[in-house]
């Protein structure tokens, strides 16, 4: 694999041949682009990108020196794609900026109630906070958007003199071969039709080279995967795990807000072997962010997330917060979960990963974004010292070193036991061993149960259709609960119609000929946007089936990459400025 190149999110040299011979590759054969040189390209405008470039302009202020920085963000403003519950630890904030109160950082709303809940199906148990470790508490953190944080990190990075260019997607990987150093990326590509030919308003897109290129593209980005795998940053590790997360943000009437609140639970409607569970913070101008997590290890294929978030928001501990208030945005999200023991090599030739593209969300925590942020400083701190000394394009042991060295690691391997143990033993028992496992890592820094492992992805994990029965879910009441369609409208969702679909299958004929006999095809339920169906000519019948892909619904959360059972769907960047855009959220 390492001689060779690997392009637009493909993972084997196979993969790569079948997705280079889809459009809109065809179309960019031996054409000519645009160089433009910088010290540093990152790509991804979120809380670990901004944060390195932030962090690298500082340190160069701070020096008298010069270094030049560029940020590529695919959504049409920075903070559109980002999604998070949030309750955030300022702790890396408070690094960046020491002064963040001060400048207007809109974190508003600090923590004033913890709460946790076991629900049932019309009853719930308060679980005493005390019997939690402290690192399960929110004391000192805040109820904000985590959009808005970034869209304020923005400004601080354009303030300081970095290059900050939205709506650039970050499409493929420029390599120096025959070595595989990254020496770049080509972002926006533009004017492509659906069938891959150039149109009145094509552009073949600009090639931004770095001496250190770092990834910061979130969840199961494309650019991630690919040189995960040419570079076998993997080797030696667990399998990286994923949840996908749901949220809606609501407004209700001033009696029912309850600002300060941070309330999860964890059971209904999920059964005990199926994880997740549910957050619910009170914050900003009457502002009840909700949401639902659910671990893609789950088992049955008829199993339908967003119909689960749906279905448990009528349960009275939930519904009483919503009634009388109004849904006013929508949008879901893979979340890493694999935590440190599934963390891959960070630095390779040429550039580093950073934030969630590498994965260190804290699960018990439900946090991940001071940790992103943590990584993309400490990525900037080894950048800069090797631009300073003369390097370029080499290795950032440094930063390795660093991570190793730092809070984030010591934190991560502190709750490496949560998720697996989870999976192994089920909610209940397994969520016991979990609270005792934390324990003893902050009293005595130890595990009785060392360190756990995952086994299988989560596409593995799906079981086939027969061991399973089909779940009947309620219909949407237009009150608390809706539809999918109806919830992408309000996630701002739009792509260009006559872009080719990004969604790619590696054979066409696998969601008809395997997913739908063996799996019941799943796609059709784990989406939580109806990007795919299964269409029937006699709908009564169910008689020649045929597989839809509504490319434009996409909200970009990747579950689909993650968890087709088949491995036959690969998640590809559309054009810049495409997807969601997430106000508040």
């Amino acid at each position: 694999m390492a001689e060779q190149a690997v392009e637009g999110g493909a993972e084997t040299a196979a993969q790569e041949a079948i997705i280079d011979n889809l459009p809109p590759l065809e179309a960019l054969q031996g054409v000519e682009r645009e160089v433009m040189e910088y010290d540093v390209v990152i790509v991804g405008g979120g809380p670990a990108g901004l944060s390195a470039a932030i962090r690298l302009k500082q340190r160069a202020e701070k020096d008298g020196k010069e270094i030049s920085v560029a940020v590529l963000e695919k959504s049409a403003e920075v903070g559109g794609h980002i999604l998070s519950g949030a309750v955030i630890d300022p702790k890396a904030l408070r690094e960046l900026f020491p002064d963040w109160k001060e400048r207007g950082a809109p974190l508003e709303t600090p923590v004033t109630k913890d709460r946790f809940m076991v629900l049932g199906p019309m009853g719930q148990v308060s679980l005493p906070m005390f019997a939690l470790p402290p690192m399960m508490h929110n004391d000192g953190c805040y109820i904000a958007s985590l959009a808005n944080v970034a869209r304020w990190l923005g400004e601080q990075a354009e303030a300081l003199g970095v290059e900050v260019y939205p709506g650039m997607a970050a499409s493929h990987v420029v390599w120096d071969e025959p070595t595989g150093r990254v020496k770049g990326v080509v972002a926006g590509v533009f004017g492509i039709d659906k069938h891959g030919q150039p149109t009145g308003d094509f552009q073949p897109g600009i090639e931004l080279h770095g001496k250190y290129v770092f990834i910061a593209e979130g969840v199961r980005g494309s650019l991630a995967k690919t040189i995960i795998a040419r570079h076998k940053l993997a080797d030696g590790k667990e399998p990286q795990k994923y949840g996908i997360g749901l949220k809606e943000l609501w407004q209700v009437p001033p009696e029912k807000h309850q600002p300060g609140l941070a309330q999860h639970t964890t059971g209904w409607p999920l059964d005990e072997h199926t994880g997740g569970g549910s957050f619910m913070y009170h914050f900003g101008d009457n502002y009840v962010a909700i949401g639902y997590v659910v671990h893609l290890n789950y088992k049955n294929p008829f199993l339908s997330p967003f119909d689960e978030f749906q279905r448990f928001k009528h349960h009275p501990a939930i519904a009483e917060h919503l009634e009388g208030g109004t849904r006013i945005s929508y949008g879901a999200r893979a979340i890493t979960e694999g935590g440190w023991q599934s963390v891959p090599r960070l630095a390779f030739p040429g550039g580093a990963l950073i934030g969630c593209s590498a994965g260190f969300v804290n699960v018990p925590r439900i946090k991940g974004s001071h940790n992103a942020m943590k990584t993309g400083m400490l990525a900037a701190d080894a950048a800069y010292d090797a631009v300073i000394a003369g390097r370029s394009g080499d290795e950032l042991v440094e930063y390795q070193a660093a991570y190793e060295a730092s809070w984030v690691f010591k934190e991560l391997k502190g709750v490496r036991n949560a998720k697996p143990l989870l999976s192994k033993f089920g909610t209940t028992l397994g969520g016991a061993f979990g609270v005792f496992d934390l324990w003893t890592n902050h009293l005595f820094g130890l595990s009785v149960f060392g360190t756990q492992k995952h086994g299988k992805t989560d596409a593995a994990s799906t079981e086939l259709a027969s061991k399973h029965t089909a779940i009947t879910y309620p219909k949407p009441d237009g009150k608390l609960s809706f539809d999918k369609l109806s919830s992408v409208f309000i996630s701002n969702t739009n792509h260009a119609e006559e872009q080719p679909a990004h969604l790619k299958l590696l054979d066409p004929s696998v969601p008809i000929r395997v997913n739908l006999p063996k799996y019941g095809e799943p796609a059709r339920l784990y989406c939580p946007a109806g990007v795919y169906e299964v269409l029937y000519a006699d709908e009564a019948t169910k008689s020649d089936p045929r597989f839809q892909i509504n490319a434009q619904n996409c909200v970009h959360c990747k579950t689909c990459d993650i968890k087709d059972p088949s491995q036959n769907i690969v998640w590809t960047t559309p054009e810049g400025g495409g997807g969601p855009n997430y106000p508040n959220m």
